[in-house]
């Protein structure tokens, strides 16, 4: 990882850690993270990327690893992460670029692409597909669902706080990288739902854990609670939104998030092509919701290999 090198950006009055390599004579390329990850999620496409001739830029987001804390953190919303967006690529005199996104990190990659389809030249999102705002769809969620839980403010709070961060980062890395919805019971919090024994998957090493500590001990859970789990609702209220830019979907065929209500319907009879008219989805055999890390090479080689590149 010592290509990489790292910068900061004041951007809408806050202090982003950006991490970046490559030269870009292919063009320059913006991954967006999710939760719990950092711009460390993004280690092995950063550096493959640089050497297919991309530029690659990955930003902490606000509130999250090297980067600065909102003042307001209650105030967070979705027009946050894109105006960031939008004054990375001003800031760094960027007029076009790809933009990849990972599980909350691909509402922001699609929202930029419907604010700003001028200066998108793809989108590639993974693990989630484009689903537009309704309240409804969290209604569905059990009520012991990590996201319903962690919306309740304090209740994460409380619950991780009965760990040190790096078991609270190692429990929610395996309870993401299994197939099924995990639910507590209404005993139980959503620390209880993994064993201590339990191993950490073998793609995700005791050193990459070590690494996720330190910036999440920077940082704490605060912001990446609220964002994007309490400001879920705070949209920027679309009315029939369409993607019109080149996009991929990527998803591992494990990947929990089939299991939401619906999800999977809507990605495989295409009915997700009524807001994404030019989509190309891929299945990754096996992936989980971590397809990045767990099949790196065949994630960037998607990325590469995709129409638009």
């Amino acid at each position: 990882m010592e290509k990489i090198e790292h910068s900061y950006l004041i951007i809408n009055g806050i202090s982003l850690h950006i991490a970046h390599v490559g030269k870009g004579e292919s063009g320059d390329v913006i991954l967006l993270h999710g939760f719990p990850e950092i711009w460390y999620s993004w280690r092995y496409q950063m550096l493959a990327l640089a050497e297919a001739g991309f530029r690659a830029i990955t930003p902490d987001c606000r509130g999250y690893g090297l980067s600065g804390q909102p003042q307001e953190p209650d105030k967070a919303s979705w027009e946050d992460l894109t105006s960031d967006l939008l004054g990375i690529l001003d800031t760094l005199n960027i007029p076009k670029a790809f933009i990849v996104g990972k599980d909350f990190g691909t509402k922001t990659a699609n929202d930029f692409s419907i604010l700003h389809p001028g200066r998108v030249l793809g989108v590639i999102t993974l693990g989630v597909p484009f689903v537009p705002d309704s309240p409804s769809s969290l209604a569905a969620l059990p009520k012991g669902f990590y996201i319903p839980r962690w919306r309740e403010p304090g209740r994460a709070e409380k619950d991780f706080g009965r760990f040190e961060v790096k078991r609270v980062l190692r429990n929610i890395y395996i309870l993401f990288c299994r197939r099924e919805l995990q639910v507590a019971e209404e005993d139980q919090e959503i620390m209880d739902l993994v064993e201590q024994t339990t191993p950490l998957p073998p793609w995700f090493t005791e050193d990459d854990l070590a690494c996720y500590t330190a910036l999440y001990e920077n940082s704490g859970f605060s912001y990446p609670l609220q964002m994007p789990y309490r400001s879920i609702h705070k949209g920027h209220g679309f009315t029939n939104p369409k993607i019109e830019v080149p996009s991929l979907l990527i998803i591992g065929e494990k990947d929990y998030i089939l299991k939401f209500p619906g999800m999977e319907e809507y990605i495989r009879n295409g009915t997700v092509k009524h807001f994404v008219p030019d989509l190309e989805t891929t299945f990754i055999s096996d992936g989980t919701h971590f397809v990045q890390e767990q099949f790196p090479d065949k994630a960037v080689g998607h990325i590469q290999t995709s129409e638009y590149s």
